[in-house]
C-alpha cells in the first residue's frame, strides 16, 4: 500500500521537493521513488525478504523515508527507532523487534552489532546527514525495478514503540489496510492540499510512521530541522512560508514566548494543530490571538492511531475546554473497570475503536490480549468523560506516567535509575504542572544515613547515561520518608500534592 502511494505521488508531483533539509537539500517525489526502488532491490540482495523486519536508527530525514519506503515495496516491516533514545532503550528495541537488518547512523552501530546484540542479524552503516544517495550508496543496486510483492492488505508494515509501566518496549504493528484506514478518516485519502511545514519531531513515532500515505498524497513540502528550538523554528516559518505549524503545545507556547515572536512574520500561517500532550485553554487562546488562526488539538495513543480531536469548524471553545470529538470511522466510549460502557458525564477509561487500530503487539500475545476490549477496542489507560456535545473531557491517566514536551515518562522506569544513586535511600518521581513542557518530573528523594542529600544535578547526570534527556528529573525534593498507604506502596496521591506545594533547585531548560 505504502509503495504503491510512493510511484502515484511520484507521478503527480515528480519534482516538487517532498523534503527540504536544514542544508538545503530536496528530495522530489519522484527521486524518493526511484531511490527507493533501487534500495528495495538491494534490501533482497542483502537477504532481507517478505516479513523481515528492518531497523531504522536513524535521524529524521531523506535516507529515513527512501528506506522505509523501499522496504514496504518488498514486503518487509519497518521498525522505527528514535536516535535519541539511550543505548539500553535502543537495545531494548532491538531485542523486541529482532530486525533482519539495521540501518544505523556511524555513532549508533557500535552497540547494535550481531556479536553485541544476539537480536540483531546484520547492521549497515548510514550517513544519513549526507545526501540519500550517498547515504545509501551500499544498498543502492541501479535496479529501477523493485518487483514488488503482492498486494496484501494485512501484511505488517510498521512498528511503532511505546513502553510499559515497567519501561519495557512494545511495538505496535500497523499493516497497508490501518495506514489506509489512517488515510481515510484523517483526510479521505485525498490528493493535493498538502502545504509547507516542519519537522522535528523523531520519523520512528506514530504521525510519521502512520501518516506517511497520507502526507504524500497532499503533495505539500516538510523542512526538516536537526533539533527543534523556538528561535530556529520562527526563522524557518519566515523564510519559508510555512503554512501548517503541527506540533506539542510545548512548542507552541515556546515559540510565543521567544523573544522575537513580536517581530517574526507568521503571516504565512494558516492553522495551528497541537497534540502529543495536554494544552491549556490559555495556550489555545494565545496561540489563536498571536497567530490569528484557526488552532485544532489532538488526542490518541500510539497503539490506535488516530482518535479525537477539533476542528477549524468547531467553536472555538472546544478546543479550549475539551480534546474534542472522535474523528469520523473512530468510536469513542467511557468503560468502567469491567468495560461496561459509562453514559455521558461519567469519569472511566477512555477506549478507541476504528480501522486504524493496530494489529496487536509485536511478538507479545498477552500484552495484545490486555490492551484490547471483548469487542475490540483500545485502551487507552487514560480517564475521561465524554459531555453531551459529544467533547472528550481528560481527567488523567490510570498509568503511573506522565507527558513532558510530548513524550511519555514511566515513572518506574526512572526511579529505577534515580535509586542506583548511593546517597539515595529512597525515591519516586511525581509529575508537577508546568506552563510550557505540560508536565515535569520531580525526584522525591530520602538520602541515605551518613550522606549528604545528592543535589538535583548529581542526580541528572547519575542518570544520563541511562535515560533519554527527557525523563530525566527537572526539580528534587528531600524528605525524611515517602507518603505510603496502607500497604506500603508509595502514595502517588499525597506525593504529587508534596511537589506541587515543594520547589527547590528547578534545571535551567532553554528552549528544549
Amino acid at each position: 500500500m505504502l509503495g504503491d502511494v510512493v510511484r502515484e505521488a511520484a507521478v503527480r508531483y515528480g519534482p516538487t521537493p517532498a523534503y527540504v533539509t536544514p542544508d538545503g537539500l530536496a528530495l522530489s517525489y519522484g527521486r524518493l521513488d526511484q531511490l527507493s526502488d533501487e534500495v528495495a532491490s538491494g534490501l533482497r540482495t542483502r537477504g532481507v525478504s517478505e516479513g523481515d523486519v528492518v531497523a531504522l536508527l536513524l535521524p529524521s530525514g531523506p535516507a529515513y523515508a527512501v528506506a522505509y519506503a523501499a522496504a514496504a515495496k518488498i514486503g518487509a516491516v519497518t521498525a522505527g527507532v528514535n536516535d535519541r533514545l539511550s543505548p539500553p532503550e535502543r537495545r531494548r528495541c532491538l531485542e523486541v523487534a529482532r530486525p533482519r537488518l539495521v540501518l544505523a547512523s556511524p555513532s549508533l552501530a557500535r552497540d547494535t552489532q550481531p556479536g553485541v546484540l544476539p537480536a540483531v542479524d546484520d547492521v549497515l552503516e548510514v550517513d544519513a546527514e549526507t545526501a540519500p544517495d550517498d547515504a545509501l550508496a551500499e544498498l543502492r543496486t541501479g535496479a529501477a525495478d523493485a518487483a514488488p510483492v503482492r498486494p496484501d492488505p494485512d501484511r505488517p508494515v510498521a512498528i511503532v514503540f511505546t513502553s510499559g509501566t515497567t519501561g519495557a518496549p512494545k511495538g505496535a504493528v500497523f499493516s497497508g489496510r490501518q495506514l489506509d484506514a489512517v488515510g481515510q478518516i484523517d483526510g479521505g485519502r485525498r490528493w493535493g492540499g498538502g502545504g509547507r511545514g516542519l519537522s522535528s519531531t523523531s520519523f520512528a513515532h506514530l504521525g510519521y510512521m502512520t501518516k506517511l500515505p497520507q502526507t504524500l498524497r497532499g503533495g505539500g513540502t516538510t523542512f526538516l530541522m536537526r533539533r527543534w528550538s523556538a528561535g530556529d523554528a520562527l526563522d524557518m516559518v519566515q523564510r519559508h512560508r510555512v503554512t501548517v505549524l503541527g506540533g506539542i503545545p510545548t512548542q507552541v507556547a515556546l515559540m510565543l514566548r521567544h523573544e522575537r515572536f513580536p517581530t517574526t512574520d507568521v503571516s504565512s500561517v494558516r492553522l495551528i494543530a497541537m497534540g502529543g500532550g495536554p494544552s491549556t485553554a490559555a495556550l489555545v487562546r494565545e496561540a489563536r490571538r498571536a497567530f490569528g488562526v484557526p488552532v485544532v488539538v489532538r488526542y490518541t495513543c500510539t497503539e490506535a492511531g488516530v482518535g479525537v480531536g477539533t476542528t477549524p469548524e468547531d467553536p472555538p471553545e472546544d478546543a479550549e475546554e475539551s480534546v474534542g470529538r472522535a474523528r469520523p470511522g473512530v468510536e469513542l466510549t467511557i468503560r468502567s473497570d469491567d468495560d461496561r460502557v459509562l453514559p455521558s458525564g461519567e469519569d472511566g477509561g477512555v477506549c478507541l475503536r476504528s480501522g486504524a487500530v493496530m494489529t496487536g503487539y509485536w511478538r507479545d500475545p498477552e500484552a495484545t490480549a490486555a490492551v484490547f476490549t471483548a469487542d475490540g477496542a483500545v485502551r487507552t489507560g487514560d480517564l475521561g468523560h465524554v459531555d453531551e456535545r459529544g467533547r472528550l473531557h481528560l481527567a488523567g491517566r490510570s498509568k503511573e506516567m506522565y507527558v513532558r514536551g510530548g513524550y511519555n515518562v514511566f515513572l518506574l522506569e526512572v526511579e529505577n535509575v534515580l535509586a542506583d544513586h548511593p546517597a539515595v535511600a529512597d525515591v519516586a518521581v511525581a509529575p508537577r504542572l508546568d506552563e510550557v513542557m505540560g508536565e515535569i518530573g520531580v525526584a522525591v528523594v530520602v538520602p541515605r544515613p551518613g550522606n549528604e542529600p545528592p543535589t538535583l544535578q548529581a542526580l541528572r547526570e547519575h542518570a544520563r547515561h541511562r535515560l533519554a534527556a527527557h525523563k530525566l528529573p527537572e526539580d528534587l525534593v528531600v524528605t525524611s520518608e515517602l507518603p505510603r498507604t496502607a500497604m506500603e506502596k508509595v502514595d502517588r496521591r499525597a506525593l504529587r500534592s508534596l511537589v506541587q506545594s515543594a520547589s527547590t533547585g528547578r534545571v535551567s531548560r532553554g528552549d528544549d
